[in-house]
């Protein structure tokens, strides 16, 4: 009966062990708690230092946006304070503007002075008519009509004022000013992360686009128009970049950085594409333009510029059309800051890491001052469950109570151990008792087992007897009826039985073997009653004789002979007995390759424990035997022919071969063939 185990063993590791819950008590706080803790403590810092560099980047972006503004705002009072002006009016008064060529070059300078003194880039006077009247430069006044369908200008012709940034075609550019057209015209660059573009080039302009009304000398209405072109204007965007980007107020190693966007090209920036070119032709990344210019969105995050990644800021540009029609942009190198807040992680996980290390080996010293002692209870446990008995725990004196427990399981252990020894030495008892019986048991099983292989083969032999007698009692008179008629056959045929002489020798003989056969059967049934007649015989002449009592056979498939005859021995036995092996022998062969194959016959001297004798081989191309059938094979009434097959042939012929004093081998591979194997004693 086996014994369950007990409560200690099923305990699993991790689970109610003492040892691990004192391990947990002692390290849950410094390696669970606190690392959660840190964790926590620092995801919210980089989450709220993430979020402090985007509201730094978003207040730069609100600076770069009120001087943006206060650009439009200042052009717009310039352009009209000119307008309101005295020296304008008096220019105006006291003039006739399409009849006084001086005055009007007299005004037209006016104008080119005040668009230097305002940083314009163009200034020009328009009447209703859309009609050019002065210009600065004055390439513009050789065009002398100007659509005047931009909303600005519109307003202005209107009666009021009014700024905005409008986009200008290259020939807008191009019929005020062919210098204009020129500084606008700007080549793209390939530019990682950006949308796929077909353009290759830029040719349009941002311009700051400001008109203010002004009242004619004829009672008319004109409108005073300048601008300014942002596309390369470095002035403008590094003068943001100062606003928002003062010395020192970013770490070392970081910068900050400017651009004006028209679409998604950058036409004014101070980004580098190299240490002494701007990166003026690049493209925005695909991401900020959907959401900035697609979806009209403030962008407030990291953004790859240009060839790194920067804490960014975009804002959509509309013109006067209210289309968005380009971006501002602000941001600063993002490397520096992630840098130091890796830095701040290291060192906060580095500090956290000498405290584990001074803290934990503390810890777990007091641990094992209480789990050892357990634990060396359960290991003794285990010991004694797996078969050591004289295992036990062997700690010191009782100090404490765990030492007090360790010591009465000792004694316990002592207990069970003589408890062991006793029922050990009647187990020894009842163990020898029982082999003795066993060995009786096995004795009278052999007896019984040798008794009934003796019954079985009486009883074979009894069978072989009854058949011997019916086959010799049915075959012997038709026999004798043939030989007799076979002779007076031959007498009557006189000398004309010369022409059949080898065939009525062969019929001859093999009547007299069917004697012969019927007196070996009876042989075999009592071989004690029948010697048999045994002379001298060359093997090779016996195995020539048989090939024709086979021919018939061998004409049934396509089997090569070969036969080796080189013994110089005689052999003392029966031939026909001999005869008989050989052809019982071949016609196996035969039926083992039904497809064809190759049928060895060899004879040849060959000395077995120092008596000389002959070796005779039959060998075969066949199918071969598995292990099991030839172990067989000798064995009375085995066959593997079913049908065909009596099971007496092997055997018959081994027992011819045993009585003569020679041995009959076999050995066999299932599709390699068989090789038989007889040996005879030399004839003295």
């Amino acid at each position: 009966m086996t014994r369950p185990p007990s409560p200690q063993a099923t305990i699993e590791p991790g689970g109610r062990s003492v040892r691990f819950r004192l391990l947990a008590i002692a390290l849950l706080p410094t390696l669970v708690i606190l690392p959660l803790m840190l964790g926590f403590m620092m995801a919210r810092w980089n989450g709220k230092f993430d979020a402090l560099l985007t509201s730094k980047v978003h207040g730069d972006l609100t600076i770069a946006h009120q001087y943006f503004s206060h650009i439009l705002e200042n052009t717009g009072k310039q352009i009209e304070a000119l307008g309101q002006s005295v020296s304008f009016r008096d220019a105006l008064r006291d003039n006739n503007l399409n009849q006084n060529l001086d005055q009007d070059q007299n005004l037209a300078a006016l104008l080119d002075r005040q668009r230097q003194k305002m940083g314009l880039d163009f200034l020009y006077l328009i009447t209703s008519r859309a009609h050019v009247t002065s210009a600065s430069p004055a390439t513009a006044t050789a065009n002398p009509i100007i659509s005047q369908n931009w909303p600005v200008i519109q307003t202005a012709l209107q009666g009021g004022s009014s700024t905005a940034v409008d986009i200008f075609k290259n020939s807008d550019l191009a019929a005020i000013s062919p210098a204009m057209a020129r500084r606008a015209r700007l080549d793209l660059i390939d530019t990682p992360n950006a949308m796929p573009t077909d353009q290759n080039i830029e040719s349009r302009g941002m311009v700051v686009h400001s008109a203010s009304h002004v009242a004619l000398p004829d009672g008319s209405t004109g409108a005073l128009v300048g601008g300014i072109l942002l596309n390369q204007n470095l002035v403008f965007i590094d003068t943001i970049n100062d606003l928002v980007y003062r010395a020192s107020s970013l770490p070392e190693g970081s910068q900050g950085t400017a651009t004006l966007f028209l679409d998604d090209v950058r036409i004014s920036t101070n980004v580098r594409l190299f240490e002494n070119r701007r990166a003026l032709g690049t493209r925005v990344s695909g991401a900020v333009r959907s959401a900035v210019l697609g979806d009209g969105k403030v962008w407030l995050d990291r953004a790859f510029v240009v060839n790194d990644w920067y804490i960014s800021a975009y804002e959509p540009i509309t013109d006067s059309f209210g289309k968005r029609v380009g971006m501002l942009y602000v941001g600063f190198l993002e490397k520096p800051f992630t840098q130091t807040k890796y830095e701040s992680l290291i060192l906060i996980f580095g500090a956290f890491l000498v405290v584990a290390t001074i803290t934990i080996p503390v810890f777990l010293r007091w641990a094992r001052g209480i789990f050892k002692p357990l634990e060396r209870m359960t290991r003794t446990i285990a010991r004694v469950e797996n078969g050591d008995l004289g295992a036990r725990t062997n700690l010191p004196a009782a100090r404490d109570e765990i030492s007090h427990v360790a010591m009465h399981l000792d004694d316990l252990l002592d207990q069970v151990q003589q408890r062991d020894r006793q029922l050990r030495h009647w187990n020894d008892e009842l163990n020898t008792r029982v082999d003795e019986r066993t060995a009786e048991l096995q004795k009278a099983n052999q007896q019984l087992e040798a008794a009934t292989k003796q019954l079985i083969m009486s009883e074979k032999l009894a069978a072989i007897g009854e058949i011997t007698a019916g086959v010799a009692h049915e075959i012997n008179n038709p026999v004798a009826v043939l030989q007799g008629n076979f002779d007076v056959m031959c007498n009557l045929l006189g000398d004309n039985a010369n022409i059949a002489r080898t065939e009525i020798r062969l019929i001859d003989e093999q009547v007299s073997r069917i004697n012969q056969i019927m007196t070996k059967l009876l042989q075999f049934a009592k071989p004690e009653e029948y010697a048999g007649f045994v002379e001298r015989h060359d093997a090779g002449e016996v195995i020539n004789d048989c090939l024709p009592l086979v021919q018939h056979l061998l004409n049934r498939a396509a089997i090569n002979v070969t036969l080796t005859h080189t013994s110089t021995r005689f052999i003392v036995m029966n031939r026909t007995e001999l005869q008989q092996v050989l052809v019982n022998l071949i016609v196996n062969a035969l039926h083992a390759m039904p497809d064809g194959g190759t049928l060895t016959l060899m004879d040849q001297d060959m000395a077995r424990d120092g008596e000389p004798g002959i070796l005779i081989t039959v060998a075969d191309t066949g199918i071969g035997m598995p292990a099991d059938v030839l172990t067989r094979i000798f064995d009375p009434f085995f066959t593997t022919k079913r049908r065909e097959g009596t099971g007496l042939g092997l055997s018959i012929s081994k027992t011819l071969i045993d009585r003569q004093g020679g041995s009959f081998d076999v050995s066999s591979e299932p599709g390699e063939g068989t090789t038989f194997l007889i040996w005879l004693p030399e004839a003295s």
